[in-house]
């Protein structure tokens, strides 16, 4: 992305998601923005995430749930979350019929 340049969250989505598309939009130690494209797709079986940094993240269209330890939270347009570092979770679902928008800014 140039520096000063427009864009809009919602362009160029793909009318056919195999897999969750991941794109970073502003990185800069010690932050990462990521816009997250989902349909469908949730976390292998076994696997959880266990970052290093601080994860806030908010939906911006659809729905999901996340998946920790100790519990499991329903995401709906405009809620957001904010996950510790090293705090265990993972996708356990995304709505398969839309397209789950997510805006990840990690810190």
């Amino acid at each position: 992305m140039k520096s000063g340049s427009k864009n809009n969250i919602f362009s160029e989505i793909p009318t056919e998601l195999s897999e969750e598309i991941f794109q970073t939009i502003i990185e800069s130690e010690p932050i990462k923005i990521e816009r997250i494209i989902s349909k469908g797709q949730k976390s292998e079986d076994g696997f959880w995430y266990d970052q290093d940094q601080s994860e806030f993240v908010i939906v911006l269209q659809g729905s999901a749930q996340l998946e920790f330890e100790d519990k499991t939270i329903d995401l709906e347009k405009g809620d957001y979350i904010n996950i510790r570092a090293h705090q265990k979770h993972r996708v356990k679902w995304t709505s398969p019929k839309e397209e789950t928008i997510w805006l990840a800014v990690f810190y």
